[in-house]
């Protein structure tokens, strides 16, 4: 073990790119895009780059990659020539800071709504299975019940695959120094890697190998485009989060970490217990886990200041990503290394809105 107590602020180097620490923005759904385009606007820019003064690493929110990938409102995109414009403006603005950012790639699946989809049709997933007790944010404000998704055809499915590889290629053209896809937080991948959410009987469905069949021809798509080394994949193994659970979550995440080593991707982004929730691990080793890749180890859920630094100097853990603290502590680098009180965020202010709850959060005084 590493006893140096800033361990955690020591540059680390994650392929192509030198992060100034081990500190990382995880991405945060905030529903401040541009109304009816879902381009990010001028407040977004103010946001991240507030930012990106001293955090290691900015994953950006959750960016559908097509407008069938949409399940919440004003939610940004990366599928139109005036989306990428408007990421290119955060992205210069963290690279003046000195910062470095990824776009993470988002389809929601059945997480999803018909009032958010083209044409109102029900949004798509592996199997047609509704999501129990599961809701969205709709274009009037309001959480709704999601209803019914439809299956998927299997001669649908490479053209979701190309709409990663595309969305991949805007963000290069956006400046994004690399992609996160997301495959956590019961969203399309993980439903296809969950037996409850997937009940395929096609190469996509049945066998463990058949369920990450989909996971692993993004991977390929997306890394295919921009390579390896800026590619990271974010997991959930044990989240209930959209409903989006397996029997058996070692039976699937370790041999995809098999898999996913075949790429030699930049980082694994783990999520340990419950998105937002309790570090419940379930039986479920998460240090055997993290054996088994032999990339960059990101943890996720719950850290504090103490559990970070301990995660870095166990040789546990590479980097260490912070969602709600950096919601409210746009200097949270900072702050932790002064060991300053941290500013509480307003959950009433998390999705949707203007400034207030978003870019007013107060900064230290020198």
């Amino acid at each position: 073990m590493n006893t140096d107590p800033n361990i955690l602020f020591t540059p680390f180097n994650l392929k192509d790119h030198e992060l100034r620490n081990r500190i990382v923005m995880a991405p945060l759904t905030r529903n401040r895009a541009i109304h009816g385009t879902d381009v990010p606007q001028l407040i977004n820019v103010e946001y991240y780059a507030q930012r990106a003064a001293d955090a290691g690493l900015i994953i950006s929110e959750a960016t559908q990659i097509s407008p069938t990938g949409k399940g919440y409102a004003w939610t940004p995109g990366i599928y139109s020539p005036e989306q990428i414009a408007g990421w290119k403006r955060v992205t210069d603005a963290v690279h003046a800071k000195g910062g470095t950012i990824y776009l993470q790639l988002w389809h929601v699946g059945r997480i999803s709504h018909p009032t958010l989809q083209p044409g109102g049709i029900a949004p798509v997933a592996p199997s047609a299975i509704a999501p129990l007790k599961q809701r969205t944010y709709i274009e009037n404000g309001t959480f709704t019940e999601i209803g019914m998704p439809r299956a998927l055809d299997l001669e649908e499915i490479p053209g979701i695959i190309e709409d990663y590889r595309k969305a991949t290629r805007n963000a290069i053209q956006a400046g994004f120094d690399g992609v996160e896809i997301h495959a956590a937080n019961g969203y399309l991948i993980q439903q296809f890697l969950s037996d409850n959410t997937n009940h395929r009987t096609d190469r996509y469905g049945g066998s463990v190998t058949n369920r990450l069949r989909f996971a692993l021809e993004v991977t390929e798509a997306v890394v295919a485009e921009i390579g390896a080394n800026r590619t990271g994949i974010r997991i959930s193994p044990v989240s209930p989060a959209n409903d989006a659970v397996d029997s058996s979550p070692a039976a699937v995440y370790f041999p995809l970490i098999t898999a996913l080593n075949k790429f030699n991707l930049a980082y694994v982004h783990v999520i340990e217990g419950a998105t937002g929730g309790p570090r419940e691990f379930h039986g479920f080793d998460f240090h055997k886990l993290r054996k088994e890749f032999n990339g960059a180890w990101m943890v996720n859920n719950g850290y504090n200041l103490t559990l970070a630094t301990e995660a870095i100097a166990s040789g546990y853990a590479d980097l260490v990503a912070f969602g709600k603290p950096y919601i409210a502590n746009p200097d949270l680098v900072a702050r932790f290394k002064r060991n300053a009180p941290l500013n509480e965020p307003d959950p009433k202010t998390f999705y949707g809105g203007d400034a207030k709850g978003y870019t007013d959060y107060p900064f230290l005084k020198p």
